[in-house]
């Protein structure tokens, strides 16, 4: 999680940044009213909302989680922000609320086993949920740094709709959802005094809810995190412009962060051209439901993987193997990580360079220690390796960002480069 900290230090201050991506965070000048307005938020000013949408990484909420304290703690809580509504997907927690949900809710989504569903019209979390009955519940408690002043929920009016009853602290308002045409239509409230819980209870006919959020209006920063596990950013194209459209104009982001690109990088086959074609088309949607919000992409990680089959999903050089920890015999030394084979080396010569698979591999710089821990470094028979479409999809994504003018922090370059992955999951602490 240490690590994993990199993006708030990006973004947690001013940084000196320039044309040459120190860093990792390129096109600074692009993200310059996100940071003038965070010098404004720490004084009791105007409240930051970034909003990010991605995929397992965002919908996870480590990295976010990490980046959304480290803003909080320098700048103050705006509240926990945007959130698909109820408990969208088995092993959902949010951190700083929890959430509850009754039986009685049919779960829609843009990507995986909701996308079955017959879906109505999807917003920004890429999910919803349509309850035909009345009586069923959603409800939220915020923990004491992200009590909220202003409650938010979006939900899709249409003919035949029922009613949404939203109660916080004995505050109870009726939200009409029956409409002659179908329109998505977001409800706010507003409270003197901090409040810590949400309940939203359905009445009469089928009634869909899109997102709902929390917010604090009193400076401070405020990030929300969207995601659907295992999508793509195509999956995006999915969601209604109507109702993307409506829950922006609610949420009024100063930021938005786009974190797709590992689920596109292990795919079975990533075409370069076509992944372009993908991102700028929906770049260019979201800056027109958007305006003139500046925008952060997120370059795809260092990530790794066994299946030979991922050696060529791209039309890029093979990947040459990682070299990782192994067990040495009881008197064996330790030796410090040698430097990663570079993909414009042959896999071959690496091999031959780095001695038979499963073999310690002999150091590159320092002696060995006597006595040290049994561990030494070596490629083994079935080697790890960035999938070649991973650096496809970054190659990409670099150079939309330049062409467009978006942000770009470059998450693998922040990591050390390709193959540290290795030492992030094998290595104490673990950072990934």
């Amino acid at each position: 999680m240490i690590a994993l900290l990199a993006l708030a230090t990006a973004a947690a201050a001013t940084p000196a940044v320039t044309a040459d991506c120190a860093g990792g965070l390129c096109n600074y000048a692009v993200l310059r009213p996100y940071f003038d307005k965070l010098a404004d938020a720490r004084s009791g000013g105007k409240p930051v909302h970034i909003l990010q949408i991605g995929d397992s990484h965002t919908a996870g909420d480590a990295i976010t989680g990490a980046w959304r304290d480290a803003l909080q703690a320098r700048y103050g809580s705006a509240g926990r922000g945007v959130m698909p509504p109820g408990k969208p997907f088995q092993g959902y927690n949010p951190r700083g609320v929890s959430v509850d949900m009754s039986p009685g809710w049919t779960i829609s989504s843009i990507f995986g086993a909701g996308s079955q569903n017959p879906r109505g019209a999807l917003g920004l979390s890429g999910f919803s949920i349509t309850s035909n009955a009345s009586g069923a519940r959603i409800g939220l408690t915020a923990s004491a740094n992200q009590m909220f002043d202003r409650f938010v929920i979006c939900a899709i009016a249409e003919p035949g709709a029922g009613a949404l009853v939203i109660n916080v602290a004995g505050q109870s308002e009726r939200f009409e959802l029956g409409a002659l045409i179908a329109r998505p239509e977001c409800r706010e409230m507003e409270f003197d005094q901090a409040q810590g819980a949400v309940s939203v209870v359905t009445e009469g006919g089928p009634v869909t809810i899109t997102s709902w959020a929390t917010f604090r209006d009193r400076g401070g920063v405020a990030l929300s995190n969207v995601g659907v596990v295992g999508s793509q950013f195509v999956h995006f194209s999915r969601n209604d412009d109507s109702v993307v459209a409506e829950e922006l104009r609610s949420y009024k982001p100063d930021l938005i962060v786009i974190a797709f690109g590992t689920n596109e990088g292990f795919a079975p086959r990533i075409n370069p051209q076509e992944y372009e074609i993908t991102l700028r088309t929906q770049i260019g949607r979201i800056r027109r439901l958007a305006g003139r919000v500046p925008i952060l992409l997120l370059g795809a990680p260092d990530a790794l993987t066994r299946r030979p089959e991922l050696l060529s999903n791209a039309p890029t050089a093979t990947p040459a193997p990682c070299v990782e920890p192994v067990t040495l015999p009881p008197s064996g030394p330790v030796t410090p990580p040698p430097e990663q084979p570079s993909d414009s080396e042959d896999i071959s010569d690496v091999l031959d360079a780095l001695g038979p698979r499963s073999a310690t591999a002999q150091p590159r710089s320092a002696p060995a220690v006597a006595e040290a821990p049994r561990t030494g470094w070596a490629i083994t028979a079935r080697p790890l390796f960035p999938p070649a479409g991973l650096k496809a999809v970054r190659e990409v994504q670099r150079k939309v960002a330049q062409q467009l003018r978006l942000g770009f922090w470059d998450w693998e370059a922040r990591m050390g480069g390709r193959c540290t992955a290795v030492s992030w999951v094998k290595l104490q602490p673990t950072r990934m």
